[in-house]
């Protein structure tokens, strides 16, 4: 994937991050840890594997958002998901 199509995903991601802080019933503390990085869809200077790194911990917490439990569909893909940004956080 290209630097530009990933920033592309990153900034659809927030959108739904977004959405999904402004509703009730979903913890705001959840998107923390993507807060924590500092990595901005309109960071452009930042590396491409700093916002991989940044897409990986927010799919993470937009799956947890939605799973009802670890083994629910989303809750796999959000194991899946924190995988990931260990490994791009290793990469970093």
């Amino acid at each position: 994937m290209h630097k530009e199509e990933l920033l592309e995903l990153h900034e659809q991601m927030v959108i739904i991050k977004d959405n999904f802080a402004a509703r009730e019933e979903v913890d705001g503390s959840i998107f923390e840890e993507y807060e924590e990085i500092g990595v901005d869809p309109s960071h452009v200077h930042k590396s491409k594997s700093e916002h991989k790194h940044a897409v990986f911990v927010l799919g993470n917490a937009l799956a947890s958002a939605m799973s009802e439990d670890e083994f629910s569909n989303a809750g796999r893909v959000g194991k899946r998901m924190q995988e990931l940004a260990e490994d791009a956080e290793g990469k970093l």
